[in-house]
């Protein structure tokens, strides 16, 4: 049934987003945003940076997003602090045990690298994710998601020359002003699907993505082969299973090589066991 209910709202969340480009792109890709106006009429043009980027493209596209809510039969719930997971919850207006988890998640194409963006984290594999039952630092519990999905915005970054956050421009003179971002690209994505094996941020309890593009459009992730459980199993242990090496020491497994060698070990070892006993 959940399997069934996901594919559903995945095909249609997908067909709608298809549709953002043209909502907020003109004719040459460039963002329709330039800045942001005062009473006077002022405008002023907004930074490049990755966080005010990532935050004004939320609130440009959440109007899109509560048509498609209406249209397909959801309500929308925030995260009640900001660093609640997920952004968004799609709630059934029907069957409120139906929800969704939907985290907008914003990167940029590396010049100096074809083909490849600067990736991004997919939530943590803290306490919310390890006890479904938890509500800490998550609108629900984990358990209570029908699905996990990322909406995905890849972009190219404007040269740093051509932007000047230190002028005051008149509304008349938009079209004069830069956009910071263009070639906007979309996609959907369960989070397992386009994930890592490697954490996302440092010293932080978080998922990292995979950052080929063609991959990530593709949910050609690290666990897309092995399914769904392989990458709860694997980031529920992240770190915490230690196995004794050749020269006798012990290491933490930090990687999906080293984890699957070592489930598979296990399994092997139980059917020794049963072949043993039987």
């Amino acid at each position: 049934m959940t399997e069934s209910v996901r594919g559903v709202f995945e095909a249609d969340l997908r067909d709608f987003v298809s549709t953002f480009r043209k909502g907020i792109s003109t004719t040459n890709g460039d963002w329709t945003v330039k800045g942001f106006v005062d009473v006077f009429k002022n405008v002023y043009t907004i930074s490049s940076d990755t966080k005010i980027v990532s935050k004004i493209l939320e609130i440009h596209l959440f109007p899109l997003l509560a048509e498609f809510a209406e249209n397909k039969g959801y309500k929308i719930v925030l995260a009640d602090h900001q660093n609640y997971y997920p952004d968004m919850t799609f709630v059934d207006r029907d069957d409120s045990s139906k929800k969704f988890a939907v985290d907008f998640k914003t990167t940029y194409r590396k010049p100096e690298q074809p083909g490849f963006c600067n990736g991004f984290t997919l939530g943590s594999h803290g306490m919310y994710f390890t006890d479904r039952t938890s509500k800490k630092n998550i609108q629900f519990p984990y358990r209570e998601y029908d699905g996990h999905f990322c909406l995905g915005i890849i972009y190219d970054r404007a040269v740093v020359k051509d932007i000047d956050e230190t002028k005051r421009l008149n509304i008349d003179d938009l079209e004069s002003i830069t956009s910071v971002i263009t070639d906007i690209e979309f996609f959907v994505a369960e989070k397992w699907r386009i994930a890592s094996d490697k954490g996302g941020s440092g010293n932080t309890a978080n998922i990292g993505s995979i950052n080929n593009i063609e991959d990530i459009l593709a949910g050609r992730g690290m666990f897309c082969e092995l399914g769904e459980e392989w990458f709860d199993d694997y980031w529920i242990n992240f770190g915490k299973i230690s196995v004794t090496i050749e020269d006798g020491t012990t290491k933490k497994i930090t990687n999906l090589q080293d984890f699957v060698r070592f489930r598979g070990g296990l399994v092997e070892l139980v059917r020794k066991k049963r072949g043993a006993g039987g």
